[in-house]
């Protein structure tokens, strides 16, 4: 595999130059398997996506060397863009592909919304300016990571399966006070949703329970968790059905695993199963990345 891999690292190069276009954005995230090839240092949090409570994860739709993620407004263009990409990777061998769609997507003051599967809207928490984002998402000099990975960024994707018609059966207001939010947005304390609520004056969960989604995740909003979401739905027919969970960080320790931790025992879980997804790493961008792991 060692000797291999500098053919096979450039075949993943040229694959992802030949899938990009004007019409499709391409970016790569490597896992942490793929830093058993190559004598150089990984990512210092890079691991396989470890087991939380109530996943139940199918292996063959879960992990794997490299991610290649692609993202654009045809699905015919998706289509070729894969087949290109594959077409000059013969050293490489497909693991596993899920579709994804953000319904209703739109723009409104900087933040990217999306309808998820359970018709709430999602991307209020993200901020709204580029370098909030890149805050939140990209590496920095001295915390610690290789030079190499400066700049680039964690990201985690998790595969959650979305139980709709038990869903359903409860009425609006049951599955707002599961979520912490209406589905519009708007907080259930009234605030507007792009505005941050006081949960402080709501210690006891009157107006937003301890136990919904929003409140564990991020109980105090004026101090969001850092890193930034960006998610799709995806409906694979006969009920499987929910949401492809993707969010970017600097550390995936303070980051995506500190709210995770948080959410065990929250109302929401009889509702969801996250059955696959990984955590990886996206190279900082040029092509300093790819120079640095061939000399290793």
């Amino acid at each position: 595999m060692v000797s291999r891999f500098p053919v096979a690292l450039g075949q993943l190069v040229e694959g992802l130059g030949a899938a990009r276009s004007g019409r499709v954005s391409v970016t790569v995230g490597l896992g942490s398997s793929f830093f058993s090839s190559v004598h150089v240092l990984p990512p210092r949090h890079l691991k396989r996506m470890p087991r939380f409570p109530g996943d139940l994860l199918d292996d063959s739709q879960a992990h794997g060397d490299v991610l290649v993620y692609l993202e654009g407004e045809s699905k015919a263009d998706l289509e070729d863009a894969a087949e290109r990409l594959l077409s000059v990777m013969p050293a490489w061998r497909r693991r596993w592909r899920i579709d994804g769609f953000r319904k209703e997507n739109r723009n409104k003051e900087g933040k990217w919304l999306a309808r998820n599967p359970f018709h709430f809207t999602e991307g209020f928490g993200n901020p709204d300016t580029e370098r909030d984002i890149i805050g939140r998402a990209a590496v920095v000099p001295g915390q610690g990571e290789p030079t190499w990975a400066e700049n680039g960024s964690y990201q985690v994707i998790r595969v959650v399966r979305f139980a709709t018609n038990l869903w359903d059966r409860d009425s609006v207001d049951a599955q707002e006070r599961i979520i912490g939010r209406r589905r519009e947005g708007r907080w259930l304390d009234g605030t507007p949703g792009e505005e941050q609520p006081n949960f402080a004056a709501d210690p006891h969960g009157k107006a937003t329970p301890l136990d919904s989604h929003v409140r564990l995740a991020a109980p105090d909003r004026r101090n969001p968790p850092p890193m930034v979401r960006r998610s799709y739905s995806y409906d694979r027919g006969g009920g499987d059905s929910g949401l492809i969970f993707s969010c970017f960080q600097r550390d995936l320790v303070r980051g995506f695993e500190a709210v995770q931790r948080r959410l065990e025992g929250e109302s929401l879980a009889k509702y969801v199963l996250t059955t696959g997804g990984g955590y990886f790493f996206v190279p900082p961008p040029g092509d300093s990345w790819t120079e640095a792991l061939l000399q290793s």
